[in-house]
Parts: C-alpha cells; structure tokens; sequence
C-alpha cells in the first residue's frame, strides 16, 4: 500500500445543525451550539493527520437573510468559542486567521478575532482559519479592486492569490460538506479549483473522528492529474 499523502488544506462546509436540532425537536439554535461543540475535535484530528490548514465555514455573506435572533446566536457561539479557544491555539501553535469581512461583525467579535490573529502569528506550521460574513464572489471583487487600487494594469492568476485572504495558505486539497448537500454555496471557489469534493449524508453535529477517516480515505484513492494524464 502507498503511503498516505494528506491533503495540505481541507475546507469544510457544516452544513446540518438546523436539521440535526429539528430531528431531536430542539431549536435551531441548540444545533448551533452542538455543531461548534465538534470543532475542536476535527481540527485536532485534521492536524493529527499531517493536514497543514483548516478552514471551516462558520457565517456566509448570504446568511445575513437569517432571523435577527439566530444570527446573534451563532454570532455569541462564535465569541464563547474563541474565548475558549485561544489558549489552545497558541498551546498547540496553531495560526489562527479570519475570511471575510470583519468590519460588519459587532465590535466584540471583531476584537476578539484581531485578538487571536495577533496573538497567533507567529505560528507558521498550522493553521486553522474560519471563514465569518464570508463569499468567495465578494472575496474575488474586493481582490481585484485592491489589485485596480494598487496601480496594476494587468494581473496574473499569482497576483489574485495573493490578494485573497487565504494568501497564506496553500489552495485547498479536500472539500467535506456534511448534511447530503452537493454544491459550494459560495465556498473559496478560487482556492478550490481542483480541489476534491466530499458530500456526506452525516449532519455536521454527528461528524466525528471516524467520519473524517473515512473521507480522508477516500480522497487517498483519488487520482489528482490536475488535468494531466
């Protein structure tokens, strides 16, 4: 058998708490909460793995259209979590950073990812970034404008990379969006240009360890030619 090759960055879409809440007869919200109680687990085993970077969708651009109540709450979620959080990233020296646009969260929030963010930099084998008030179409707009702003008159593929807010991290390897859901939604769809694409029925709050064995895996059976032969 030949070795396994982990994938150097896998994102992931967690997708589910709604529907894993509604099965239990529970709010929305409850799933919430049950699906940021596996995060730490999966990027530890992710990381445990040889995966180099994780990104996790937490709060789309679109998801602003949610009820006023359930975005606060994922939005508390997301501050008890890095509240608790931050020792351990830089316990463990993992580099945390942010996708998206932080100016639009509320003031606490945007202070306490600054926070981790500094704190964390100089950390440079693992990373763990958490895409907030992110949209890969946003993302590409406010990168070519930044490249229009800085006087270029024509750009390279190289050159949008680095404009990304994933400019330092690889193009990501492996996407896994849980809850039987196939499509990106909007989803680092620069970064994922040749990425392999995992579609599981498991809601996110049920994905455990064996779950993420399971898609690694399957992408160690993949043939990656990137278009070759």
């Amino acid at each position: 058998m030949s070795e396994f090759i982990p994938p150097k960055h896998i994102g992931f879409i967690m997708d589910g708490n709604g529907r894993w809440a509604k099965l239990r007869g529970r709010p929305r919200n409850y799933g919430h909460k049950k699906g940021a109680d596996v995060i730490e687990a999966v990027v530890k085993h992710c990381h445990d793995r040889g995966v180099k970077a994780v990104s996790l969708y937490a709060f789309s651009t679109e998801n602003w259209s949610r009820p006023k109540e359930e975005v606060d709450f994922i939005f508390d979620i997301l501050r008890r979590f890095l509240k608790k959080y931050k020792k351990k990233l830089i316990a463990n020296e993992i580099r945390f950073l942010i996708s998206g646009n932080l100016a639009e969260l509320p003031e606490e929030l945007r202070a306490q990812c600054e926070d981790c963010i500094s704190a964390t930099e100089v950390f440079t084998e693992k990373f763990l970034n958490i895409a907030i008030n992110y949209g890969s179409r946003s993302e590409l707009t406010r990168a070519v404008n930044a490249l229009i702003a800085s006087g270029k008159k024509e750009v390279t593929e190289a050159d949008v990379s680095a404009a990304l807010y994933t400019s330092l991290l690889p193009d990501i390897d492996l996407v896994i969006r849980t809850s039987g859901e196939q499509r990106l939604s909007n989803f680092f769809m620069w970064q994922c240009a040749y990425a392999e694409l995992y579609f599981t029925d498991v809601l996110w709050p049920d994905f455990d360890d064996k779950e993420l064995d399971k898609a690694l895996d399957w992408f160690a059976s993949r043939g990656r030619r990137y278009g070759g032969i």
